[in-house]
């Protein structure tokens, strides 16, 4: 939890975003620190996708603070919030299936080395090292690294995603319905992926329509009706009543914002 000496590690302030006639987000603030799983709830339409696509920097805000670590910064592009650190894991998880894992936590930033003058191939054994350093810390279990992703289950794929979000200096994850269509076991595993990124001391947003999962990963719970935010809850405080209240406009116990 941030305190007057210590600011959140990302926070937006007073977020407005517009799509033509239609006002997306109208002045939401929202924060997660450090070491802490933040869940972001809210009906169809509160705003919960286009408030991470701003996070992530594929809807640059109109109006509004964007702050990491304590700094003002400009994100306006998907870039931009990664080279903060900030990574999101989309519901299609966008991994090549024909691939094994190795290739795809490399996707996009494979290593390589000399052959001869200019030429170079890729470091295979560099990239089963670092691939198997990162597996072990974040308890992955898959089969071997390997196996095509095309052969993983739900969960192993989910899991997947994850460690490449995380696997170049990440701070900030964006995990968008992360359970969804995933079986009781396979949702565990995520679950327990998610612990582990909180004991990493990353900053974790899990979106979700799950009230039980968000229930057991969340340190606190963020909710948006209608473009606002209009409640956070201490999860270990709230109640299930209290957020369905708060999601649906009925009466709630809310504390808004947290200090």
């Amino acid at each position: 939890m941030a305190t007057g000496a210590h600011p959140w590690l990302l926070e937006l302030r007073g977020v407005v975003k517009r799509f033509g006639a239609v006002q997306a987000l109208a002045g939401v603030d929202f924060e997660v620190d450090a070491g802490e799983v933040v869940g972001l709830v809210g009906d169809n339409g509160a705003g919960k996708s286009t408030l991470v696509k701003v996070i992530s920097g594929v809807h640059p805000a109109d109006a509004g603070e964007y702050r990491f670590a304590g700094r003002r910064v400009q994100v306006a592009t998907p870039r931009a919030a990664a080279e903060l650190g900030v990574q999101t894991v989309y519901q299609d998880l966008a991994l090549c299936e024909n691939l094994d894992v190795v290739a795809n936590l490399h996707l996009g930033r494979e290593r390589a080395r000399a052959l001869f003058g200019p030429l170079a191939v890729l470091d295979e054994l560099a990239m089963e090292r670092r691939a198997f350093e990162l597996v072990q810390e974040l308890h992955v279990r898959i089969p071997t690294l390997r196996t095509a992703v095309a052969a993983l289950s739900g969960g192993q794929r989910q899991s997947v995603a994850v460690a490449r979000a995380v696997m170049w200096d990440s701070k900030v994850v964006l995990l968008d319905e992360p359970t969804a269509a995933l079986g009781v076991e396979q949702t565990q595993q995520v679950k327990e992926l998610i612990r582990n990124l909180r004991r990493r001391r990353l900053g974790v947003v899990v979106i979700s329509h799950n009230l039980a999962d968000v229930f057991e990963v969340t340190d606190r719970i963020v909710v948006l009706r209608q473009g606002r935010r209009v409640a956070s809850f201490d999860t270990g405080s709230a109640t299930h009543q209290g957020v369905v209240a708060s999601i649906t406009g009925a009466e709630s116990g809310a504390v808004e914002p947290p200090a």
